[in-house]
């Protein structure tokens, strides 16, 4: 006899509560990294039980594997939102830079989860195909972006995509990493909305800059 499916409030119920749960495990993990974090605290921001969280997940790395798959793909997807193919190169390439200072800057979380893979070496990542997915049409959009830009006349035609596209991510990623202790250092506020602005001047300048044609 086949089997009734479930009720539709079921089904919400359980991705309400599988929501939470990653919720709560960005959270820990930004905080404490994988090794850190604890299920205990993970189940208590989410109102679930360890039970529970293991019955979704399988265990804290498993869990940890989703966070971080999802924190690459809500970048990405808002990197692919700014449809740089429709704009003009110069246009499409100052989108870019902006963005990704700006994202990381919003979202400190994502610097921190990567920051704590890189200590385990990538090890979880390696495991994942989701996200290096992601990254192939990243650079075929961004070879496409140089192509167009060598084409007007306005991009050197040597530049590599994967060399330009560490710089730009670079150039936000360390900035947002390390703000707390070069404000200390240098005696300025390195969140503040004008900072923040000049630093974004900046990074496009060094990146057109670098494209300009000799």
């Amino acid at each position: 006899m086949d089997l009734l499916p479930e009720p539709p409030a079921r089904h919400g119920r359980a991705a309400a509560t599988r929501q939470r749960i990653l919720d709560a495990a960005l959270a820990e993990f930004a905080a404490n990294g994988l090794s850190g974090a604890r299920v205990d605290e993970i189940a208590a921001r989410s109102g679930a039980n360890k039970r529970m969280l293991y019955a979704y997940f399988g265990s804290k790395e498993e869990l940890w594997m989703v966070v971080l798959e999802r924190a690459y793909a809500a970048k990405r997807a808002e990197e692919r939102a700014l449809a740089v193919n429709n704009l003009p190169p110069v246009e499409a390439m100052t989108a870019l830079v902006r963005f990704n200072l700006r994202y990381v800057a919003r979202h400190p979380e994502f610097v921190a989860l990567l920051n704590a893979e890189n200590l385990h070496r990538a090890a979880y990542l390696a495991r994942s195909e989701s996200v290096r997915a992601l990254y192939s049409p990243l650079l075929e959009v961004l070879r496409d972006v140089l192509r167009r830009g060598v084409e007007a006349g306005q991009f050197r035609a040597d530049a590599d995509p994967v060399q330009c596209y560490l710089t730009i991510v670079s150039l936000g990623h360390f900035y947002v990493a390390n703000m707390h202790t070069l404000s200390t250092i240098f005696g300025v506020d390195l969140g503040s909305e004008a900072a923040l602005a000049a630093r974004e001047q900046h990074c496009v300048q060094v990146v057109l800059g670098y494209l300009r044609p000799a």
